[in-house]
């Protein structure tokens, strides 16, 4: 077991190698190409990652302040569903309502891996695995959308 600032320094760890590892991916070594995460140009709506002890998501948010705008978003994205789970063989999973630890309300579209563990330092190649080629799965599709989606919000 670890103490809370081990556990600490072990995320960090973690996050350090995986962006050594991103360096790595064919995809994302041409030029400064690097994940669109924050920057979708949709307000409210940012691509992520996150592993904690039990999972490791690969997720869509919709994190609009605006509950009624979040919601919107929420039901535009379902409109291109096809589209967004073009290459995910069990498809996505659809959550409009995730309440974070914070308490705070989002709409999340993910795909998760359970039984990664991120203190399990041997899980940490499978676990970079599955989020860099889920990610590029995901993030594909989203661009496939983004701009109509803007169009239509």
């Amino acid at each position: 077991m670890y103490t809370q600032e081990e556990a600490k320094q072990l995320r960090k760890q973690f996050w350090i190698l995986f962006g050594k590892r991103c360096k790595l991916v064919p995809e994302l070594q041409d030029g400064n190409k690097k994940w669109v995460l924050y920057d979708t140009k949709i307000t409210g709506l940012d691509l992520k990652f996150e592993v904690d002890r039990q999972s490791a998501k690969v997720i869509i948010e919709v994190n609009h302040r605006n509950e009624k705008k979040r919601l919107e978003i929420f039901e535009k994205l379902q409109k291109y569903k096809p589209i967004l789970e073009n290459g995910f063989e069990d498809g996505l999973e659809w959550d409009f309502l995730y309440v974070r630890e914070s308490g705070e309300e989002v709409c999340r579209v993910f795909v998760e891996q359970k039984g990664f563990d991120i203190h399990r330092q041997n899980q940490w190649p499978d676990i970079y695995n599955f989020l860099i080629d889920n990610m590029l799965w995901l993030e594909s599709n989203f661009m496939d959308i983004r701009d109509v989606l803007k169009e239509e919000l």
